[in-house]
């Protein structure tokens, strides 16, 4: 029986850049006191604290990072309903706490990834099923690794899709070969004051499950879609 092959996005990424962002600000003090986390969040593992980086990695899967000029809030979300995602009201508070920042622009970034069995049917599926046959093919000793990248314009934002192979490792410390679709809806935030860019970020926030499922319809309509006829492929989600 031939079997559908489909991804949904397993890690959010949400990335907010500000001009005038300093990293010094993001202390777990500052983030439970301002209400940006809720003051029952336990910590993962040890903070980063460095004049160019702060990372808070907590036990709920969301990691928030402050570099100079940007804010990386991450959370792994498969199996997840939209609506227990955290770093979206995360985000959200953050930039109510602090409104002064010059925001610029936000980009959503899911990604996700598939496993193919056979293991060489991973290779293949760039080289095979995405790319044409040719001499660009044998050049060298070895196959070469793929990595493939697409810039869509859609309605709302560019949507950049980046396509390679990498491995995962299992329970039982083996490694196994995955495609990985990284997806990047990259908008700059509009208006001439920084209370209409405020404005629009928070459009940006109310729209991240849109592009969820943008991601996903994408991804599986147009780009896995192709290779469902062929019955030794299995997708399996780690």
């Amino acid at each position: 029986m031939n079997m559908s092959l489909s991804i949904t996005p397993q890690e959010l990424v949400i990335i907010v850049a500000a001009q005038n962002q300093s990293p010094a600000v993001f202390n777990l003090e500052f983030l439970k006191y301002s209400g940006i986390i809720p003051s029952e969040w336990e910590l993962a593992r040890q903070p980063i604290y460095t004049p160019q980086v702060v990372q808070l990695a907590f036990q709920n899967s969301v990691v928030i990072t402050a570099q100079a000029g940007r804010i990386l809030f991450t959370e792994t979300i498969e199996s997840k309903d939209f609506s227990v995602i955290e770093i979206i009201q995360v985000a959200r508070r953050c930039i109510q706490s602090l409104p002064n920042m010059e925001y610029e622009a936000v980009g959503i970034n899911p990604a996700g990834h598939v496993e193919f069995d056979p293991p060489e049917a991973t290779s293949t599926y760039l080289s095979k099923t995405l790319l044409a046959d040719g001499p660009w093919q044998t050049i060298g000793q070895a196959a070469p690794r793929t990595r493939l990248s697409f810039t869509y314009t859609l309605e709302r934002s560019p949507f950049n899709l980046t396509i390679s192979e990498a491995k995962i490792r299992q329970a039982d410390e083996t490694l196994k070969p995955v495609i990985v679709f990284g997806g990047n809806f990259d908008y700059v935030l509009e208006g001439t004051t920084q209370p209409e860019k405020l404005q629009h970020l928070h459009q940006v926030l109310d729209h991240a499950q849109a592009d969820l499922d943008t991601y996903q319809a994408l991804i599986n309509q147009n780009f896995l879609s192709v290779i469902e006829s062929q019955p030794t492929l299995l997708p399996v989600f780690a």
